[in-house]
């Protein structure tokens, strides 16, 4: 697939940025897991006709995501829902989550979503007062329109579903949010997996 010029200019900016030892490059998306099973191919007996059980209805678990390509450590939250007042509260959770050092600043890299346009509107391009905590620790930046695969993150959410939803019977939210919130808290700490997965090499 041909990259667009757009594109390669992000690529330029984050490959010179990933070299800088005073900035912290790290990715943002949001997801929702359904409590509908989600089916996909897996190994079975030939001739079986295996059946995989899964709860009626539409309801879902949303999470905030931030991933560290650099040390696989990911941050989760889990806003009620997506908008530009529960962006901001995540950038804050964020900051309490993740401890850089001093001199040291974030740089977040958020997809177009119409709720990051107006949370980056008002936190940096307006640089409202009472947003001055997030500008002092975080530069928030876009990748190109239409790039969900310039986000490692994306590749994050695949292994999740790979993993822990697929084929996979969930009676409710609850036990879904569970599952999940366990699978993510050991991946809170630096990691092989997602470093190999999300690294900055490896993804561009």
């Amino acid at each position: 697939m041909r990259r667009t010029k757009k594109k390669d200019r992000s690529l330029k900016k984050l490959n010179e940025l990933s070299k800088d030892d005073n900035v912290v490059i790290i990715f943002q998306d949001e997801v929702h897991f359904q409590v509908t099973t989600s089916i996909t191919r897996k190994w079975v007996r030939t001739g079986s006709k295996p059946k995989v059980k899964s709860a009626p209805g539409r309801k879902s678990v949303p999470y905030s995501g931030y991933v560290v390509p650099r040390t696989g450590e990911l941050i989760v939250s889990k806003p009620s829902w997506f908008n530009y007042e529960t962006v901001i509260d995540s950038f804050r959770f964020l900051l309490e989550s993740y401890h850089i050092d001093q001199g040291k600043k974030i740089y977040l890299v958020l997809d177009n979503a119409p709720w990051h346009k107006k949370a980056v509107r008002l936190v940096q391009t307006e640089a409202l007062p009472e947003y001055q905590d997030i500008r002092d620790k975080m530069h928030l930046s876009f990748l190109p329109p239409y790039s969900p695969d310039l986000n490692p993150i994306e590749q994050v959410w695949r292994v999740t579903r790979r993993e822990v939803t697929h084929n996979t019977y969930f009676k409710d939210e609850k036990v879904l949010s569970d599952t999940l919130d366990c699978y993510f808290s050991a991946l809170r700490s630096p990691n092989k997996k997602l470093s190999s997965l999300c690294s900055f090499r490896h993804t561009y």
